[in-house]
Parts: structure tokens; sequence; C-alpha cells
């Protein structure tokens, strides 16, 4: 089969055996798999896949048909098609990923709108109301929204009955993320425009004074993202006298069993919403699996709205 691989930080797409399935596994035919920004951390030499996933091959998130089921494995069906979260191997031409970890597709859902929901989703549920515990009523900041996370979590918070407002930094996504149903602004001056209750931080660390100076009394923080930067300081008395909460989560390294759970309540509360057609999964841009040297580059540049979606065509071995 042909695979994305990383070598010494170098982007090739090449041959490589065809996975077996293991004990409560399935292999999947991959029709397409999303990028994200672990795949660009990953490229650069950090953010490896955990125990258990190729070392080599990136992607997190994927959707295809099930083509082989391995022992125990009784969810799904060959032929069903599938979605779903993986530590690593999801942009190549199939892939093995756990029962427990895969989402049916929904019917509206095309192949490269499939293949842009599981990790970008998962992440935002799960930050929004596992971790920062969204109620409706309340105020909302996202940053960095014309992403996937971003778009993705504009859309729950909104369909959830909270005020979101966006931080935008192009000009010309900001209509776009409007459409979404959020107020958007551009990132300067956004501590002007609280309190917000939660702020969901996807951009890293410049904003988290801001984002201290912007919270409501008692409100939370919930970081996801840091591709501008790691590294803060902090005003703590600013944080003690807000009564603030930080939260900071990942989904790649997580045990099965909470990969489990966080795809259940996607299937529960997200899945709905993608089959009625109520949330969208934006598409900025797919490419073939053969040209994903471009589409790395393309997602790296910026500025764009919505999800980078690779369409593999895949063997049959």
């Amino acid at each position: 089969m042909r695979a994305v691989t990383i070598k010494d930080k170098t982007l090739s797409v090449t041959d490589k055996p065809v996975p077996k399935p293991g004990g409560g596994e399935v292999r999947v035919r991959v029709r397409a798999a999303g990028l994200n920004g672990a795949d660009q951390i990953q490229l650069r030499g950090f953010y490896p896949a955990p125990p258990g996933s190729p070392a080599d091959i990136p992607g997190l998130e994927m959707a295809g048909e099930v083509v082989e089921l391995g022992a125990g494995a009784t969810r799904f069906q060959v032929g069903d098609r599938v979605l779903g979260i993986l530590g690593g191997g999801g942009q190549a031409e199939q892939c093995v990923v756990h029962e427990r970890v895969l989402m049916p597709v929904p019917e509206r859902l095309s192949w490269a709108e499939a293949g842009g929901v599981a990790e970008v989703y998962t992440t935002a549920h799960d930050a929004l109301f596992t971790q920062g515990g969204l109620q409706a009523g309340e105020r909302l900041l996202v940053h960095g929204a014309a992403g996937g996370v971003g778009s993705a979590a504009v859309q729950l918070a909104v369909n959830a009955g909270a005020r979101v407002t966006a931080t935008v930094r192009n000009p010309d996504s900001r209509e776009l993320v409007a459409a979404l149903g959020a107020e958007v602004i551009a990132p300067e001056g956004f501590e002007q425009h609280g309190p917000f209750d939660l702020v969901l931080e996807l951009v890293g660390g410049p904003n988290m004074a801001g984002n201290v100076q912007a919270l409501e009394v008692s409100g939370r923080i919930v970081v996801i993202g840091v591709g501008a930067g790691r590294k803060v300081e902090l005003d703590l008395q600013k944080l003690m006298t807000k009564r603030a909460r930080i939260f900071s989560s990942t989904l790649r390294a997580r045990p099965l069993e909470q990969k489990a759970a966080a795809a259940r309540a996607v299937e529960r509360s997200v899945l709905p919403f993608l089959a009625s057609g109520a949330i969208k999964v934006p598409i900025a841009a797919t490419f073939g699996l053969e040209q994903a040297q471009e589409a790395y580059e393309w997602f790296a540049a910026g500025g764009k709205f919505g999800k980078v979606v690779l369409l593999a065509e895949a063997t049959t071995a």
C-alpha cells in the first residue's frame, strides 16, 4: 500500500506493508484523512506517535470502509463506512484501528467531509464540554476559529446555546466564520470584548495574559493549541483575583478507554447534528495522497478556513 512517510524530518509517499488487525481491531480501506497541526509538529521531529501506532506514518483521523475484522471485533461489519481517531497511520491507503474509537459515517457526508471529522470534533467537544464545562448562555471566546478545530468548536458551542466570539486573523475568513454563528473579531485587542466564561486557546502562549484579563470571575481557559508559542509569563495575582481555572489537554496519547469514551460522546452529541446538516465540516482544500508534500506546505502557510484533507485511492490487497 502507499502511505505518507516521515523519515529524518522529510516527507515522502512510499510503499508499506498492509497492516493486519489485532484483537478488537479492524482494517480500514482509507478514503480520506485529515491533516492536523499535530502532523506538522511530528514532521518537525516532535510529538511522536504513541506506542502501538505506526511511528513513521502520520494521520490522526480518517474515514473509509471496513475490509477486515480482527479477532473479537464485532461492532462493525465488512463494508461499513466508518470514521475515527487513531494514534497514527491514517494517511495511507489502509490502516488498522480499534473498533471502539470508530463511529459510523453519516450518510450525507462526502468522503472528504468524513475524513475531517474525528480529530477536530472529538478535540473540540472534549475541550468545550468535558474539560471546560460549557453551559447554555455562557460567553465563549475561540482563538484561531478559522481552522478545523476552531470552526468545529464554534458550531458545537452555538448549537449548545452559548454566545460565541471568535478571533480570526485572516480578513478573508471572517465572514465565513461569522456565518457559523459567531461574533468575529481580529485577534488584536480581544481583551476588550470580554468578559468571557470560557476561553478556548488554539493559538498558544502569546494570548494567555490577555485571556486572563478577558475572563469573567470564575472563568475557565482550556489550552489545546500552542502553534504560536509554548511559553508564557502570567500574573498569578490576576488569576487568583478572577478565581480562574486553566485546563490543558491532548488527545493522541490517551489510553484506549479514554479515547473510546470521547468517541461515544461525539457519537451521541455530534453525529446527529452532522447527519441533519445542522453542523458542517468546512473543507479548505483536498489533495491526492501522492500530493502529500504540497498539502503539508499549503496547510503550513496558514490563513485557511476549514480542513485540509488527503484523498486516497486505496489498494485492495
